[in-house]
């Protein structure tokens, strides 16, 4: 027997939710059952309790995306699960399409080394209040930048006070001196070591993060792989990433190269030579970035937020390394997982056609206005009228709203948010804000990023070739 499936919905929503579902061809069966309220997304769990009557033999409840309640005591009262749909129709076959697939974001392989580059110049507590946004942000390691030819009296003062938080430390500097002291106090890893200062790594238990010495060639990054393999020691690979226009792409064949000829060592890829040296948004960057890595099955990035334009780098990069983890798990494109990486567009920002739109304006029977987008623009109606346009301003003069300042201060709200929809191709929906992704504040994962233990918490030994 088909599962059975009913759909409550309001008036408005009824001849097309039947529509779309017979569009659908679906294995199950169905009921759509209108529970007397005009507009769907009115309808709460409070109201489906006292108004529902017959369940209709259903198996399962679809209830409006944008229904308001607890689902749990509507399942616990009538012994029928209750599920909340997509908050537009037009998503329904997308919604039954990927219901089987649930993407568990809670896991990463990749560890992210946030960096505090000007550390000499800063306080203890400034220190420990940077650290703790990063790792809000979903760091793993905070990075110590030295400066060069700059004091740093209180460098193991600052380590002390961070293994005592709980961080994972990296001392991040070219000097002996710096990375000895460093990894004297504590520091979990050290950048950089290379052929020449690799004798470090047998002074301190830190583990070395390699680079070359002579920049951009790889033999000497091979001997010190080599000799830190046959003392079968720990070590993280950095062949370095280079900015644009200063040989990225021949930085990318390298990365290629030392994945191909050892491909078990741990590696790093510092993101922050794109973040920060490219202006332009930040989140298609660490997007692009993440997926290399996960391709080459690199372990760690190095990424700091020092530009302005690069200030959400870590949260952005967090995202990316899950969205690629469940992809890969998945053996799927990183498409269709999660929106957080989507800031600007969004795959179906029109889910209704100009005609659709005034199919439903056609219905309205009261003096409340509606506002929706299409290709065409924006679109605001209520009974004594439909009208469209692309920018705002030409709406006002076709808009009756009396001396009421505070329906023309939300209307101007809503027709802005709506003219932002429309030009970015995002979508709109009426007494909603617009949602970015990642980008802002307001948008943070919902999973407690530091309570689970993830994947690759802590990097392997690395295994000879």
């Amino acid at each position: 027997m088909p599962e059975h499936l009913l759909f409550l919905t309001g008036r408005l929503a009824e001849k097309q939710l039947h529509k779309i579902l017979t569009q659908m061809q679906p294995e199950f069966t169905y009921t759509v059952h209108s529970l007397g309220v005009k507009v769907a997304a009115l309808i709460t769990a409070e109201m489906i309790s006292r108004r529902l009557t017959d369940t209709f033999n259903a198996d399962r409840i679809i209830i409006p995306g944008r229904c308001r309640g607890n689902i749990n005591m509507l399942a616990e009262k009538f012994n029928i699960p209750f599920e909340r749909g997509p908050e537009e129709l037009k998503d329904l076959p997308l919604y039954f399409g990927k219901s089987s697939i649930k993407h568990d974001l809670s896991h990463y392989t990749l560890q992210i080394f946030a960096e505090i580059v000007d550390a000499p110049n800063n306080s203890v507590a400034s220190t420990l209040a940077r650290a703790a946004y990063y790792r809000q942000q979903g760091a793993d390691v905070i990075d110590i930048g030295c400066l060069p030819d700059t004091p740093f009296p209180h460098l193991e003062t600052v380590i002390k006070a961070l293994k005592a938080e709980g961080y994972q430390v990296s001392i991040d500097s070219l000097e002996p001196d710096d990375l000895l002291r460093g990894g004297q106090a504590g520091a979990d890893y050290m950048l950089s070591l290379h052929e020449n200062t690799l004798w470090i790594a047998d002074e301190v238990n830190s583990t070395p993060i390699l680079i070359p010495e002579q920049h951009g060639h790889l033999d000497g990054l091979f001997q010190s792989i080599n000799t830190l393999q046959e003392k079968n020691k720990n070590f993280i690979v950095d062949p370095i990433l280079d900015p644009i226009h200063f040989g990225f792409a021949d930085s990318l064949v390298r990365y290629h190269q030392v994945r191909q000829r050892y491909p078990n060592v741990n590696m790093m890829l510092g993101v922050g030579n794109l973040t920060e040296l490219t202006h332009a948004d930040t989140l298609g960057i660490n997007t692009l970035l993440l997926g290399l890595c996960s391709e080459l099955n690199i372990d760690a990035i190095l990424t700091t937020e020092v530009s302005t334009h690069a200030h959400r780098a870590v949260k952005e990069a967090d995202y990316a390394r899950r969205i690629m983890h469940a992809a890969k798990q998945s053996e799927t494109l990183p498409k269709h997982i999660d929106g957080h990486l989507m800031a600007l567009h969004e795959t179906a920002p029109f889910p209704y056609t100009l005609s659709e739109i005034k199919e439903l304006a056609n219905q309205i029977t009261d003096p409340s206005y509606r506002i929706q987008i299409s290709q065409e623009g924006l679109h605001i109606f209520n009974r004594d009228g439909f009208n469209s346009a692309t920018d705002p301003f030409d709406l006002y003069p076709k808009l009756d709203l009396g001396n009421d300042s505070g329906h023309a201060f939300y209307l101007g709200v809503e027709l802005a948010r709506a003219e932002i929809a429309w030009q970015l191709g995002k979508r709109f929906n009426q007494d909603q804000p617009l949602t970015w992704g990642c980008a802002t504040e307001a948008n943070t994962i919902t999973i407690d990023l530091h309570n689970f233990k993830p994947a690759g918490t802590t990097l392997a030994k690395p295994k000879k070739p």
